[in-house]
């Protein structure tokens, strides 16, 4: 006797889910303190952020900023180099810093029952960092031996040329982050030593601790550990805005590397910043639908149709002000100027509009991954020094996510017309003798050899 068939379960929509928000404080040096409690992570994730603007740095020691990031756990002024990595050790404490358009970034994650210890050493390596001759010059040696790693790496050296074109000569935005050859070899330490006392203060500054806080008072510890640390010299930097694009209508740079059995593509525009005031909510959906995954629009084509690639991925890249819309990958070097006529043939198709299935697509990827993207203290703690540095409110996520499920068409329509105007950078890294004629005869607009 077979058993009765078992009526299916109706599955219902997920709940709305929501970005956590955090408790709120203020040490007496001016540090705002933004703590989220994450249960059951007990190591605690620290993200400080000072605010500090690129275009401050001198003209001829650009990288700077970098540098004094690299330098900040070198040795302090208690502890040579080699004691304050054992000591950080010791507490199981990892730190790192980094420096955006927008700001430096020091990140400590930590164990909680060492979370006073971490605080410490951390303002140790923010007031006191003792910038050893023998270390910024190992450094220094670092990052130049970096440069011609980027250089020999297909991927950087095409998104450095795209950079050095998509933004005016005179923005700091189209030369690198971390300085260039030029630059870093005029560094000194009193360089280093300089730019820190007037870049690197608390006023302004926003530390964010996410974990599992059960028995931390938050705001005791932090002013223990960070609440003396004071600079007299620190002056406010300039603001942040968006850098002023190149123009000059689609131009194709070919940056020639004899013999490359495969080329670097990167097709790119001026974009948005997550303050776009239409909204940045249409933004993370049409990089989903347009180049986001193996089953978007342009990996449908030039993966699964053609194998011309392993995968492409296009998407809006903000910036603490302004942004840019970037689509790259690699393709096989037989194929480059085909899978470039049909790339730039895809991204000028998308302004036609989207399919209700597209939408709903994007629309679900985004919203109902949300709470797996932020399940962990670090991925918290990440995206809320994140809308610190971007001066975005705290429920930024929660409100950007509820106002995607009223996107149609028409709305992400507009939004992408708004940035793919028609006008691209384009940058194709490979073998130029075998590509130029064929990406003239594409005729996208100028073409320029470049060496690599």
């Amino acid at each position: 006797m077979s058993a009765a068939a078992l009526p299916r379960p109706d599955v219902t929509p997920p709940e709305a889910w929501a970005f956590p928000m955090p408790s709120e404080s203020l040490t007496d040096n001016g540090i705002r303190v933004l703590s989220y409690a994450v249960p059951g992570q007990y190591v605690i994730s620290l993200r400080l952020v000072v605010p500090l603007s690129l275009a401050d740095e001198p003209l001829d020691r650009e990288g700077v900023a970098v540098m004094t990031a690299r330098l900040l756990d070198e040795g302090t002024a208690q502890h040579t180099s080699d004691e304050f990595a054992e000591l950080m050790e010791r507490t199981g404490m990892v730190l790192g810093a980094s420096v955006t358009d927008g700001a430096l970034s020091v990140d400590v994650d930590v164990p909680q029952r060492f979370l006073p210890q971490a605080l410490d050493l951390m303002r140790q390596a923010l007031a006191e960092p003792a910038f050893p001759e023998a270390e910024v010059r190992r450094i220094l040696r670092s990052r130049l031996a970096e440069i011609e790693q980027e250089r020999a790496s297909a991927p950087h050296r095409g998104a450095r040329e795209m950079t050095s074109q998509l933004w005016a000569s005179s923005e700091r935005a189209s030369r690198p982050t971390g300085g260039t050859v030029a630059s870093i070899r005029a560094l000194t330490r009193d360089d280093i030593v300089e730019f820190h006392r007037a870049h690197v203060g608390p006023r302004g500054a926003t530390l964010v601790v996410a974990g599992d806080l059960t028995g931390l008072d938050v705001p005791h510890v932090v002013e223990t550990g960070l609440g003396s640390w004071h600079n007299s010299s620190h002056v406010e930097p300039s603001p942040v805005r968006a850098p002023l694009p190149a123009g000059g209508g689609t131009r194709v740079v070919l940056v020639d590397r004899p013999g490359s059995v495969q080329s670097e593509l990167i097709v790119a525009a001026p974009g948005p910043d997550r303050s776009a005031p239409s909204g940045w909510e249409p933004y993370p959906v049409l990089s989903f639908i347009v180049g986001g995954s193996p089953s978007a629009r342009v990996d449908a084509v030039l993966r699964e149709d053609k194998g011309y690639t392993y995968g492409i991925r296009a998407g809006f890249r903000p910036r603490a002000r302004g942004g840019s819309f970037v689509t790259s990958g690699s393709v096989r070097a037989d194929a480059t100027v085909d899978a470039l006529r049909l790339l730039v043939d895809i991204l000028a198709k998308a302004r036609e509009g989207f399919s209700d299935r597209e939408i709903r697509s994007g629309i679900d990827f985004v919203v109902q991954t949300a709470p797996g993207r932020y399940a962990t203290a670090d991925a918290v703690a990440d995206e809320a020094s994140a809308l610190a540095i971007e001066h975005l409110p705290l429920d930024f996520q929660t409100r950007t996510l509820q106002r995607m499920g009223e996107l149609d068409d028409e709305r992400l329509r507009t939004a992408y017309a708004e940035v793919v105007t028609g006008e691209w950078v384009i940058v194709v890294v490979g073998d130029a003798a075998s590509l130029r004629d064929g990406i003239e005869g594409l005729e996208l607009g100028s073409v320029t050899v470049v060496p690599n």
